[in-house]
């Protein structure tokens, strides 16, 4: 029964006919808001000059991951809604595996770039424009790129040897690499230490980077004497801070999770909440959070009217 499978089933969320018609729109919806709200974040701070510096260049660049990652996931799953063979070719499923990884790995340590950019501009403002030139911004956003890129390699790689049968049912809306595994007719045990390792030593350099930063931005933050300072400070990075908190929670827990408290709700759940859902909200949180967006996207109305 093992082979080298031509192509897989993709289960997806339901097989209900009427339920698959309603999520069709649900996720239609989810898509467009996610496609326009990071497509109008970068309009806004490639064409206002008031939001041309570091903090919004590293912004500009969550919008253009956050888009690459719905768009590796999102198109395939309504394609599914509405079609009865949910077949995908072994090679597609292999090449979306590949980019989630990368749209993944980029995004995390775009926020510790991020984190950073906060921790200089709270910490040592008065050497802000000299610490965060634009050849350290071009930096940081090439080196989370390439950590992306780097982590899609790592475990697409041991992928291309593993053996699955004839017939192989994924258990998920798209081809995501921990219910690929668990599809598996052949041995996955070198797949899941390159996957568990990787998402540790990727995951956690990433969240430690971000957890430093934010270690010293609090204990500046602390020493400001008024509550308006405070207030002012924490407000920079509030944003960033629900944006982290939503990525990791879920996105590390289904990475790093034992096999023994996997279910099909729970890590179908996780995987909307990471990788469709986090997309979505993310403009929508700088858009309400953010007070210099709100102006910028007032103004650029303004001219369009």
């Amino acid at each position: 029964n093992q082979t080298g499978a031509s192509e897989f089933v993709l289960l997806g969320l339901t097989s209900d006919p009427h339920l698959q018609r309603f999520l069709f729109f649900v996720f239609s919806v989810i898509y467009f808001i996610t496609l326009f709200g990071n497509t109008v974040i970068m309009i806004v701070i490639s064409t206002d000059p008031h939001l041309h510096s570091p903090m919004y260049f590293f912004l500009f660049h969550l919008a253009l991951t956050d888009i690459c990652y719905a768009t590796t996931i999102v198109p395939y799953m309504l394609v599914n809604f509405l079609v009865k063979q949910k077949n995908i070719e072994f090679s597609a499923c292999i090449i979306q595996m590949s980019l989630i990884l990368l749209s993944a790995g980029s995004e995390i340590f775009m926020l510790s770039a991020m984190a950073y950019d906060r921790y200089v501009a709270i910490c040592k403002p008065l050497h802000y424009q000299k610490v965060m030139n634009k050849l350290v911004c071009s930096q940081l956003v090439g080196g989370a790129w390439a950590m992306g890129v780097l982590h899609s390699i790592i475990n697409t790689l041991p992928m291309l040897n593993v053996q699955f049968c004839k017939y192989t049912e994924i258990k998920h809306f798209s081809c995501e690499l921990p219910p690929l595994l668990t599809a598996a007719c052949g041995r996955t045990f070198l797949n899941k230490l390159v996957l568990l390792s990787s998402a540790v030593i990727f995951g956690s350099s990433s969240f430690l980077l971000t957890l430093i930063s934010y270690i010293y931005i609090v204990s500046t933050v602390l020493k400001i004497q008024s509550a308006k300072g405070k207030y002012k400070a924490f407000s920079t990075c509030s944003s960033h801070l629900i944006v982290v908190i939503l990525l990791y929670t879920t996105a590390l827990f289904q990475y790093t999770k034992p096999c023994s408290v996997s279910s099909f709700i729970l890590d179908q759940l996780f995987s909307i909440q990471y990788s469709i859902l986090t997309p979505m909200l993310n403009p929508i949180i700088y858009s309400l959070k953010n007070n210099d967006v709100k102006i910028a996207l007032c103004r650029m109305l303004g001219k369009i009217q």
